[in-house]
């Protein structure tokens, strides 16, 4: 695996849990950054990534479109993408954008490993 510089990365079983090193994740090379290393961890054949953002107080619309695109090269590899630990104001734009629809958003990251 290669160097996270955004990401810390660890297995959980066959579960690869994703935190967050930015606590805004809201600048172009940070961004692309951040989406480059999520877009890695599927080429390297993980399927079931657990997205914990208990970091994250703040996000731009350009990173949930790296949301998105990451959960569509997952499902295409058959796999799935699961969030946690979302504070009230991100849960807040992910319902406002219907990405809670979109994406299975648990309360913790217990529950989430629990729900694999």
């Amino acid at each position: 695996m290669l160097k996270q510089k955004r990401l810390e990365v660890s297995e959980v079983g066959d579960v690869t849990v994703v935190h967050f090193r930015d606590q805004r994740i809201i600048e172009a090379l940070g961004i692309q950054e951040t989406g480059q290393e999520l877009v890695e961890l599927v080429d390297e054949g993980r399927t079931k990534i657990l997205l914990n953002f208990s970091a994250v107080g703040f996000m731009s619309s350009a990173a949930l479109g790296k949301l998105i695109t990451l959960n569509k090269k997952v499902k295409a590899a058959g796999g799935v993408v699961k969030l946690c630990n979302i504070r009230p104001e991100i849960h807040e734009v992910f319902a406002i954008t219907r990405l809670d629809r979109l994406f299975d958003i648990k309360k913790d990251e217990s529950e989430a490993l629990a729900a694999f």
